[in-house]
């Protein structure tokens, strides 16, 4: 893996105080939130001046018991190609549930949400990756997530089931050390314990946030400062390897460039002061010829060849043994017999309980905290509020102070289904099909915007052609 050294997350707001920050190696882009033929100005300055920059998925949902969705994959690649970058980077979470492996309506969670370190999570994790690494032009990395939640009967540490991730499929690793001590606070694990059971010569990068703790729970907000002890496993990890890259996020409350800066340089610090590491990075896998599987799939480009459990050897190569040799990998280009039907369905019924009783107000599945359960619910309703009125700011200037608590009562048993613009379309609606806002001029304002917003009429008999009948009515009757 080449070296990338001290980056920071970009995000517009903070686009000309980035420009200025010295020292700064690399940078990584939310990748859902760029536009490959319509690069942001401040991205191609830093792209002329030779900044390398990494795009960040949060949407994939490899974790999930739905196999990757090919169009997803291929916007994920345009933005690897567009932005020239050395890896792609995605998330070890689930993030939408239900829908044709439950039979019931799909929902977004708009969050990462864990996965259960089980078998049958594994053995579908796996074979999102392979998928993933087949789609994708360069190597892709995954990330480890925040849990508030802790899913009942997990057969394995974090550090086991990550280990055994990159031993079934050469991926890279993106290790997020708030993360680790998120789930110290949330879930009683020792990030050392972590840090000594994962492969770290296969880490790509790592993330460093800031959170705040309320209530003994830490919450990973990438608003507040990032605290020690978050460099202090920062410190572990590069005790045990040197990193090729560490990055600092920000996501909310943006500080000044002056403490972006203070914030970086502890990093350094943390880096200059660390001793000799035990373990070096792996090397970049030299380059092999790429076979074609049963399938006519290529091995994942990037990884070596990752065909099943094995040992990597130098080259970053990994030689079967038996397990993922057995389980067919669905292309891009068509699909295969699969040994993880009967796990996704499983899997696919676990999630879509939890999503449920998060976004859909139904009954705790059984061995969850309920305390932790309303906790993290609370926090997705929050969450949705506050990216909803970012994507539709009329909404909270038309409604005023009745804004937050209209949407969070209409979140609470109305999960999201198709995205956050569309979430911001449906709550204009509700409100209208109760006659709201009481308020005259607000409610002409908020007509006007979901007029000009609504497109052509909607399919005759769906949910969403009976919401905009009864949006007509109500309008007809004012």
């Amino acid at each position: 893996m080449d070296r990338l050294g001290t980056g920071i997350g970009w995000r517009p707001e903070i686009a000309d105080g980035i420009a200025e920050l010295p020292g700064v190696d690399w940078v990584e882009v939310v990748a859902e939130n760029i536009c490959p033929g319509h690069l942001p100005p401040a991205v191609q300055a830093l792209r002329a001046r030779g900044t390398t920059v990494v795009p960040h998925g949060v949407s994939l949902g490899l974790g999930g018991a739905e196999r990757p969705d090919p169009g997803r994959l291929a916007a994920l690649a345009e933005r690897a190609e567009a932005l020239g970058a050395p890896l792609v980077t995605e998330h070890i979470a689930f993030v939408r549930a239900g829908g044709p492996l439950t039979a019931s309506p799909a929902m977004e969670a708009g969050h990462l949400l864990p996965v259960p370190r089980t078998r049958d999570a594994l053995d579908v994790l796996c074979e999102n990756v392979r998928i993933a690494q087949d789609a994708l032009p360069v190597p892709l990395a995954v990330e480890n997530i925040a849990a508030l939640v802790n899913w009942p009967g997990e057969e394995m540490t974090e550090g086991q089931f990550l280990a055994e991730l990159v031993e079934r499929t050469g991926v890279r690793l993106l290790i997020d050390v708030a993360n680790l001590h998120t789930n110290l606070v949330n879930r009683n694990e020792d990030p050392a314990t972590a840090l000594d059971e994962l492969p770290v010569e296969a880490i790509a990068y790592v993330h460093v946030a800031g959170g705040i703790e309320r209530d003994g729970v830490w919450h990973d907000t990438h608003a507040h400062p990032v605290t020690r002890p978050v460099l202090d496993v920062l410190a572990e990890l590069c005790a045990r390897v040197t990193p090729p890259g560490v990055l600092l996020e920000r996501d909310e409350d943006f500080p000044a460039t002056g403490e972006l800066a203070a914030e970086l340089d502890a990093i350094r610090t943390v880096l200059k002061e660390a001793p000799t590491p035990t373990v070096l990075p792996a090397p970049a896998p030299a380059p092999v010829p790429r076979p074609l599987r049963a399938t006519g799939v290529a091995v994942p480009r990037g990884t070596g060849t990752a065909t099943a459990i094995g040992t990597a050897d130098a080259t970053g190569t990994v030689t079967a043994t038996g397990t993922a040799a057995a389980t067919a990998t669905v292309g891009a280009t068509g699909t295969a017999a699969s040994t993880t039907d009967a796990a996704r369905q499983r899997l696919a019924v676990a999630q879509t309980a939890l999503l449920s009783a998060l976004v859909a107000g139904t009954p705790a599945p059984e061995g969850f905290d309920r305390r932790r359960l309303l906790i993290q619910s609370r926090a997705l309703a929050a969450k949705r509020a506050s990216v909803v009125a970012k994507i539709a700011p009329e909404l909270p200037d038309i409604l005023g102070g009745d804004y937050r608590p209209g949407f969070l009562a209409y979140a609470r048993h109305r999960p999201m289904r198709h995205g956050y613009r569309q979430d911001a379309m449906d709550f204009a609606v509700h409100l209208l099909a109760e006659g709201r806002p009481a308020d005259p001029d607000a409610h002409r304002r908020l007509t006007q915007w979901w007029r000009d917003r609504a497109g052509p009429k909607p399919p005759r008999g769906g949910p969403a052609h009976r919401l905009a009948h009864a949006v007509g009515r109500a309008l007809h009757r004012r």
